[in-house]
C-alpha cells in the first residue's frame, strides 16, 4: 500500500535541501550511493544494516566501508550510510534514534549523509510522532534521538548561511520499498 504522505514528504525534503529517489530495492540504493561516495564511508552495524548486509552490499559496488572505530575513520570520511526510525511529511524531516555513538558519527562527520527509509515510515506530522516517540524514550537510558532536516546549515548574526558547517553538506533520502516499517527498527 502506498503512503498517504509520501508525496508530501518528497516535496518538503527537496525544499529544505534534500536529494529524494525512490529506488526499486537496496541493491540499487547500493549502486546509487557507489555513483556519489567518494572515499571512507560509515556503516554502523545497527539491526536493519546487519539484517539487510547492507556493508556487503555496499561493497560490492565498490563502496570504501570503513570497518573499525568510527572515532579512527579520518578527519572527514566522505559518506555516511543510516536507515532511520520514522520521517515526518510535514517538515521533510528523517527521525533517528541514535544512542550508538557510531551511529552518531556517521550522521554527523561526513560530507553526505545517506539514509535508506521505507515510505511506511512516513508519518504525517509530530503529532503522529508522540507514539513512538514515548516508546523510544522507555526505560530508565537516556537516549539520544537526531531530528535531521536537510544538510547542516547555520547562519552568523549577518545571516549569512553556511551549508555543511556542523554536519555533512549533502542528505540523500533514499525510498526503499520493503525494508522494514517497524518505527523502533532502524
Amino acid at each position: 500500500m502506498a503512503n498517504q504522505h509520501l508525496e508530501q514528504f518528497i516535496e518538503v525534503a527537496k525544499r529544505v535541501g534534500a536529494e529524494v529517489l525512490q529506488l526499486e530495492d537496496l541493491e540499487a540504493a547500493a549502486k546509487y550511493i557507489s555513483s556519489v561516495a567518494s572515499g571512507t564511508t560509515l556503516v554502523p552495524e545497527t539491526p536493519l544494516a546487519v539484517k539487510h548486509n547492507l556493508r556487503s552490499l555496499l561493497a560490492a559496488e565498490d563502496v570504501e566501508v570503513f570497518s573499525g572505530n568510527f572515532r579512527e575513520a579520518g578527519h572527514v570520511p566522505a559518506g555516511g550510510v543510516t536507515f532511520c526510525n520514522f520521517c515526518m511529511a510535514d517538515s521533510g524531516t528523517v527521525v533517528l534514534e541514535s544512542t550508538d555513538e557510531s551511529i552518531r558519527l556517521a550522521t554527523t562527520l561526513p560530507e553526505t549523509h545517506f539514509v535508506i527509509v521505507d515510505p511506511e515510515k512516513i508519518l504525517e506530522d509530530n503529532l503522529a510522532a508522540v507514539t513512538p516517540m514515548t516508546q523510544m524514550h522507555t526505560g530508565s537510558d537516556p537516549k539520544f534521538v537526531a531530528y535531521i532536516t536537510g544538510p547542516s546549515r547555520t547562519a552568523d548574526i549577518e545571516r549569512v548561511l553556511t551549508i555543511g558547517c556542523h554536519g555533512p553538506r549533502e542528505l540523500h533520502i533514499l525510498l526503499v520499498n520493503n525494508v522494514s516499517s517497524d518505527l523502533m527498527e532502524n
